[in-house]
């Protein structure tokens, strides 16, 4: 008989960073904790689970996945009470306590994300970091990182609870193997997973956790600070009146959070299209409460063929071109990083509304990252014409920031700091306004009426003169943010 599992209380940030400034190891990472639940034990109780479910459903038709859930849930319940009276009978109690912990892990196991579910499921956690199946480094929202529980017994078990979970959770076809040694997918609970297989000496692992996955744009004014009232209305109305939008800034700066949330002020009732590499936005859902097509990238298998793609393969460049045959307006692209810059700005051309976003260190670098990225398309595709194409195709540019002081004692605080208006080219030159732009504490504040999209905006009710007496207070110009940003240093 396996023996009872065992529960060893993880060590907080303060008591491990205490340890390591007692033992003078001051850069060390903190000793990884024995894991409170027997994974041995788990296994088996999820076979008997398994067993009694299969025997329970040998005659049923159409079962959901709710009712399937709840069955497990049922049965577990019973295996996990036989299991802890066994155990009582061998003289190992285990308590009710324990019996939840096992019963919460067979489920995750079954329908979850397996011993990644309890890393999903702690709000503290902000993103994870895994290299093979037992070094595990945990992002908490206080800046702070710690050592987690290993997420398997070895590597070869790590890839294949990985190939069981991208085959039973991904909306599309997902594999992981020799031939695929990529993965890129969206865990059950909005979260993003990438994986690396044979191209590192350990299986390498990334998830990424959405906090702000369903805060819409009047969260992120009043709650998190992310815009004003003045950008909430500007950037409302320009998406109202059909200006196409690109969101750039750093990684984790927020652009995909202002995205989404921009994205779900767009009427229920028009439909639209959301082009994704691994499906994060979720606009889609819950399915039947909205019209978004939602196209996600297809990875293909086996052979290459003479265009040097798999069979099956369906990439954003790809699919782009059949997004014009839908009979949509809008056009959303969760990330431009590659090939698909090209056809992306070809529909920014011809078509009203569209959204995507775009890495770039610094707003005035986004047209640089455009060029580089349009360049890489082919050798049919210049300097030139890729800023002719985004000079025309583009309306705005919204600069998000992060500001993150957590390492010296303040907070993180992201927030729009630029829009710019594109207004085409002039003298082989792309024609910018800066509409909003830093103000004293780096946040965006009005600077200039825009010029190209200004009768669009007054079509749609929106007078671009509310914004003429913040610009004409020159440096005392602090926008309409409600709360000052307290950070360690002033960023411009």
């Amino acid at each position: 008989m396996s023996t009872p599992p065992r529960f060893v209380p993880m060590p907080g940030a303060v008591e491990a960073a205490e340890m390591q400034r007692v033992n003078g190891h001051h850069a060390a990472p903190p000793a990884p904790v024995v894991s409170d639940v027997d994974y041995g034990v788990v296994r088996q109780l999820q076979g008997r689970v398994t067993e009694r479910m299969t025997a329970l459903l040998e005659d049923a038709a159409n079962v959901t996945p709710a009712y399937r859930r709840e069955l497990a849930q049922r049965v577990g319940r019973e295996v996990v009470a036989d299991y802890a009276t066994a155990m009582a009978h061998a003289g190992r109690p285990v308590s009710p306590a324990q019996e939840n912990v096992l019963l919460d892990a067979v489920v995750a196991g079954m329908f979850g994300a397996g011993r990644l579910q309890p890393l999903l499921d702690d709000p503290d956690i902000t993103n994870v970091h895994i290299i093979g199946c037992d070094q595990v480094l945990l992002h908490h929202a206080d800046g702070s990182r710690s050592r987690g529980e290993p997420i398997a017994e070895t590597d070869d078990e790590l890839i294949s609870m990985l190939q069981v979970l991208a085959m039973r959770v991904a909306a599309t076809e997902r594999q992981l193997s020799e031939s695929n040694p990529e993965l890129d997918m969206q865990l059950p609970d909005g979260s993003r997973m990438t994986v690396l297989y044979k191209v590192s000496p350990r299986p390498v692992v990334y998830i990424r956790k959405h906090s702000l996955f369903t805060a819409s744009l009047e969260e992120l004014r009043d709650r998190y600070q992310m815009i004003d009232h003045l950008l909430f209305r500007f950037l409302t109305k320009a998406l109202e009146a059909g200006a196409n939008i690109m969101i750039a800034g750093l990684a984790a700066s927020g652009k995909t959070t202002l995205l989404r949330a921009l994205a779900r002020t767009i009427p229920a009732g028009e439909p639209y299209i959301t082009l994704e590499e691994s499906r994060e936005l979720g606009l889609h859902e819950p399915v039947g409460s909205n019209w978004v097509i939602s196209l996600e990238a297809l990875q293909g298998h086996g052979e290459y063929d003479a265009s040097g793609k798999r069979r099956g393969e369906k990439t954003l460049h790809d699919m782009m071109p059949i997004t014009q045959r839908l009979g949509v307006r809008r056009v959303i692209v969760g990330e431009t990083r590659g090939r698909e810059i090209v056809p992306m700005l070809r529909a920014m051309t011809v078509s009203r509304g569209a959204m995507c976003t775009i890495h770039a260190r610094q707003a005035r670098e986004v047209m640089d990252s455009i060029v580089q990225l349009a360049c890489s398309y082919g050798n049919d595709m210049g300097p030139e014409q890729a800023l002719r194409m985004a000079a025309q195709g583009i309306d705005l540019i919204v600069y998000t920031t992060v500001v993150d002081e957590r390492a010296i004692g303040g907070g993180e605080h992201r927030f729009v700091s630029h829009v710019v208006e594109v207004g085409g080219m002039r003298e082989g030159k792309v024609v910018t306004t800066t509409v909003f732009g830093p103000g004293p504490d780096g946040r965006a504040v009005p600077k200039h009426l825009p010029e190209r999209i200004r009768e669009d905006l007054m079509d749609v009710g929106y007078d671009p003169r509310e914004l003429v007496a913040y610009i004409e207070a020159g440096q005392n110009n602090r926008g309409a943010w409600r709360h000052e940003l307290h950070t360690k240093r002033v960023r411009r």
